[in-house]
């Protein structure tokens, strides 16, 4: 081989590396707030995944970001949170609030509560958020609850985990 070829091969190889692997992670912070005595949580999530993965489920062309954005899409993303995330506290089943959602870079930002939370000893949490689309999906979970962080990876074969804070 002339060193050329040797030389041309050194420089493209690296540049497969950097394209070939992309990683799915989704991040939710949940925030105890007790003079609110409420759970407040924030996921942020890809914006072409979540939009890959609602298009997908609700055949619909939601086109985030665009002038061709669907104007009920909040319908939609909170259709498929209630879906594919579920908490309890102190073992009893808790709904939350979808509260809205904001755009910023690549992310979308989802804002929910969980209301009439007068103490926490522990929140069991399901997150299935994206993992039927993408099996890779990671969904990190940190929260903070009177003073003590916690945090949980969860994945497709391991999605629910209880965070104890006694």
């Amino acid at each position: 081989m002339n060193i050329n070829k040797t030389i041309l091969l050194l420089f493209i190889i690296p540049l497969f590396s950097f394209s070939a692997h992309k990683y799915y992670l989704s991040l939710t912070q949940i925030h105890y707030k007790t003079e609110a005595k409420s759970l407040q949580i924030i996921i942020n999530v890809f914006m072409d995944d979540i939009e890959t993965a609602l298009n997908k489920d609700y055949t619909i062309d939601l086109q985030l970001t665009t002038k061709k954005e669907l104007k009920n899409n909040d319908v939609y993303f909170e259709k498929y949170l209630k879906d594919k995330l579920s908490f309890k506290v102190d073992g009893i089943a808790k709904e939350f609030n979808y509260l809205g959602k904001e755009y910023e870079g690549d992310l979308v930002y989802f804002y929910l509560e969980i209301e009439n939370i007068p103490e926490v000893n522990t929140i069991a949490i399901s997150n299935k958020i994206l993992i039927k689309h993408f099996p890779n999906q990671q969904n990190l979970v940190k929260s903070k609850v009177n003073q003590k962080n916690k945090s949980v990876l969860l994945t497709k074969e391991e999605n629910t985990a209880i965070l104890q804070y006694q």
